[in-house]
């Protein structure tokens, strides 16, 4: 059976009415809608080197996202067209063409023991500013910025909710996989479950899949493959990327994040299931209750990215404080 999700802006607006207008947008042959609104020492254990990881997909197929008042809508940037839309596909072809059951599992064996390195949520953080996104056209500035960005905008609309504007601040910091050596297609992008049927709101659904052999294994491509009707996103295997790697640095290192901050970082690249409304029918009573709070942090990850630039320094005290009170002391990454 089929399970409607929870609107998202009728939970965090009881008072509005809902708008069924929707801007639409093919991507890649698949219709998807698009909503129209250094405290603590620390030792590194492996050199990091600055790389360039190439576009976030993520990013790049939500073109008109970057909301602010000064622009007008033709002066957002355009993933639509050009050579950026080429490299993009090829990030994707490469994920969809790897990320297999048994990549997946793999990939969970040799980064859940969370033996790379050891360092502060901060120094984290901070480390984002090394992995230098040289596709971007629009951001040039660090990616501390953008993290810093997101956790502001979360804290001025949720003053009460500290651990949320902490999420804010770490939801990406998965990426730091890219600085040892992990390819661009199992750290950035879109995320999906493997073991079952690829859904149509995948992004390049028709034409990406074609060289992944779980895509001819009818042990995998049913609708349920190897899950039980609405068994639950916490047994379902997601592709690899950041948003899993941190979910499982932050449980194993006993992070006091409530249960809601740990479903956003952990599925907020889930495009497919918070935005495309696919995988109903994996998820149960939890996953329903859960959905608005990823809908409503995706907002803010992807509308606050501006030219205004925080005062890292001046905030960065005030965030020590959120990592002390619930991510404390030295992690194992």
């Amino acid at each position: 059976m089929r399970r409607e999700a929870p609107d998202p802006s009728l939970a965090y607006r009881p008072n509005l009415e809902k708008n069924d207008n929707t801007d639409y947008r093919i991507f890649g042959g698949s219709r998807q809608s698009v909503s129209e609104e250094q405290h603590s020492s620390c030792k590194y254990f492996i050199t990091m080197r600055v790389i360039s990881i190439g576009p976030d997909p993520s990013l790049a197929y939500r073109p008109d996202l970057e909301k602010n008042e000064n622009k007008v809508k033709e002066d957002y940037r355009n993933f639509e067209t050009g050579s950026l839309i080429d490299r993009v596909f090829r990030t994707y072809k490469l994920m969809h063409t790897n990320q297999t059951l048994d990549f997946v599992k793999k990939k969970h064996y040799e980064w859940s023991g969370c033996s790379h390195s050891q360092m502060g949520i901060m120094d984290a953080v901070m480390s984002l500013d090394q992995v230098v996104d040289e596709s971007d056209p629009d951001v040039d500035f660090p990616n501390s910025f953008h993290a810093f960005q997101t956790a502001e905008g979360i804290r001025e609309a949720h003053p009460d909710k500290d651990w949320f504007h902490l999420v804010g601040l770490i939801h990406d910091v998965g990426k730091i996989m890219a600085l040892w050596d992990e390819p661009q297609w199992a750290v950035v992008g879109d995320t999906f479950p493997v073991g079952c049927k690829y859904q149509n709101s995948v992004v390049f659904r028709d034409t990406t899949f074609l060289e992944n052999p779980d895509d001819k294994d009818p042990r995998y491509n049913s609708e349920y493959g190897i899950y039980e009707p609405n068994c639950g996103l916490d047994k379902v295997l997601m592709s690899w990327g950041h948003d899993e790697y941190l979910y499982r640095v932050l449980k194993f290192n006993k992070c006091q994040i409530p249960e809601e901050g740990l479903y956003m970082i952990r599925f907020h690249s889930f495009y497919p299931w918070h935005t495309g409304g696919d995988y109903m029918h994996l998820c149960n009573d939890k996953d329903l209750s859960m959905m608005p709070w990823v809908q409503e942090f995706n907002k803010f990850d992807l509308y606050t990215k501006t030219t205004n630039m925080p005062d890292v320094d001046e905030l960065k005290s005030y965030y020590q404080s959120l990592i002390d009170k619930y991510c404390p002391g030295i992690l194992k990454w």
